[in-house]
């Protein structure tokens, strides 16, 4: 039996060395628009961190126990349902 060929697209070489431009130039503006993010956020942590001060003893310690309870929570939550889990199968 034989097999049928597929026809064979034959690209104009104007076309590829146009296709070559267009993504030669979706490479570089992928660069500029790489670098400019990059440079907004370089801003932006400058600003927060201007922003920014050292918590007082007070604040560290309101900080510190609702961290922990939020762990504490979290903890509990994953022990029950890996203990029904068990007990369930």
């Amino acid at each position: 039996m034989e097999e049928e060929q597929k026809p064979r697209i034959i690209e104009n070489p104007v076309n590829l060395q146009y296709r070559s431009e267009q993504e030669e130039e979706r490479k570089t503006q992928r660069k500029e628009n790489f670098f400019r993010r990059m440079k907004r956020f370089g801003i932006e942590c400058k600003r927060v961190l201007k922003v920014t001060k050292k918590p007082d003893g007070k604040e560290f310690k309101l900080v510190v126990k609702i961290s922990a309870i939020g762990m504490a929570i979290i903890g509990i939550v994953g022990f029950i349902m890996s203990f029904l889990k068990e007990i369930i199968f």
